[in-house]
């Protein structure tokens, strides 16, 4: 018969036992060789895309503010409506012009009444003066009011001008093809030269400008890679226009230009890229992502978990003789996230470890 404490030193025993072969287990799987996703390294072409946040731009964004002063008389257009170069937009009140460009004319007309007065005049005491009638003074006096007279009506010729301008400026029209923007002010509203804010804008959108920053050393990159600026600019790629709501532009467009003063500030310089805009898809000061691609040839391409990032060195771990060895490489800066490209440190044939790299140590054995 088992007493009581029997039984609790049976239990004991027994959870013992138990521990035991747990810590036995875990010691069997602790020795155990663990296994690597390895590759081998082999050349291949790849092409990446180099994202820079964008702003879009029309051709030509054009405010149109009035010459003259005066109230709204007639709107001709509305917001979004296509125009034509020379198209009339807004009509201000013209009466007050019209009268004064009468005024010039009436002005003139008298003023060539005066020069032919002053130049009978002058033609008679020509005569008279030779005919010893007159004195030289009269002579002399009669030709300065001619020449008074000319200059006169010269005033009076150019007032007309002047009205007829103002005339012709409270016609406002659109200095070149594009889209209407706002229009903050309408009919009877009171406009003049010197407002802070335009009477509206026209955006030449046929083709649009997508500005976007380039850092020092992207523009030394890629300088060197092409050898000179203007050839950078002949041989870049194509590049694609991410929109704002992450759809790729149906277009490529081109790299156009790239500012040649780095600014102080943001150490950047920026570059221009051109797209059509046909469908009017796209919209002055809307917001995208300009994609630029690099295409490599022949290069070795890795994982990024097969690297292991040391302050500012990367390193791989070759697989020699079965063990773990280190090795320093470099990388292209241009990356897609998932994958390096290795300009030095590695070559065709040697096996690295492609997973789990961080966790490695020197001369671990890898089967």
């Amino acid at each position: 018969m088992i007493t009581v404490k029997k039984k609790w030193l049976l239990l004991v025993l027994c959870i013992g036992s138990a521990a035991g072969l747990t810590s036995c287990k875990q010691a069997s799987s602790g020795s155990a060789e663990s296994s690597y996703v390895l590759m081998t390294v082999a050349p291949q072409d790849k092409e990446l895309s180099t994202s820079y946040s964008a702003t879009i731009r029309g051709r030509q964004d054009i405010e149109i503010y009035p010459q003259v002063s005066g109230t709204i008389e007639r709107l001709l257009v509305s917001e979004g409506d296509k125009v034509r170069k020379g198209q009339i937009l807004f009509v201000i009140d013209q009466v007050p012009y019209k009268a004064a460009l009468n005024t010039a004319l009436a002005n003139v007309e008298a003023a060539k009444a005066g020069v032919a007065t002053a130049e009978l005049t002058y033609t008679s005491n020509q005569e008279l003066y030779a005919q010893q009638v007159v004195s030289e003074f009269t002579l002399k006096t009669s030709e300065n009011s001619y020449l008074t007279a000319k200059a006169e009506l010269a005033q009076a010729e150019a007032q007309e001008v002047n009205a007829r301008n103002n005339l012709s400026y409270t016609e406002v029209k659109s200095p070149s093809d594009g889209v209407v923007g706002s229009l903050p002010y309408r009919v009877g509203a009171l406009v003049s030269s010197a407002m802070a804010q335009p009477l509206t804008t026209v955006s030449d959108n046929s083709t649009m400008y997508v500005y976007f920053s380039m850092t020092e050393n992207q523009l030394l990159s890629l300088v060197r890679e092409y050898g000179t600026m203007d050839e950078a600019l002949a041989g870049m790629p194509e590049v694609e226009l991410q929109l704002n709501d992450n759809s790729i532009y149906e277009h490529k467009g081109k790299v156009e230009s790239i500012s040649g003063v780095i600014d102080r500030q943001t150490g950047t310089v920026v570059v221009r890229a051109v797209f059509p805009n046909e469908e009017r898809l796209l919209h002055s000061g809307a917001s995208g992502v300009i994609l630029v691609p690099s295409v490599y040839k022949n290069c070795i391409v890795i994982p990024q978990e097969a690297t292991v990032q040391m302050q500012d060195k990367t390193l791989v771990y070759k697989v020699v003789d079965g063990k773990a060895v280190s090795a320093l490489v470099t990388v292209s800066p241009n990356s897609d996230g998932q994958e390096y490209i290795v300009l030095d440190g590695l070559k065709e044939g040697e096996e690295i470890v492609a997973q789990g790299a961080g966790l490695m140590r020197e001369g671990t054995q890898v089967k």
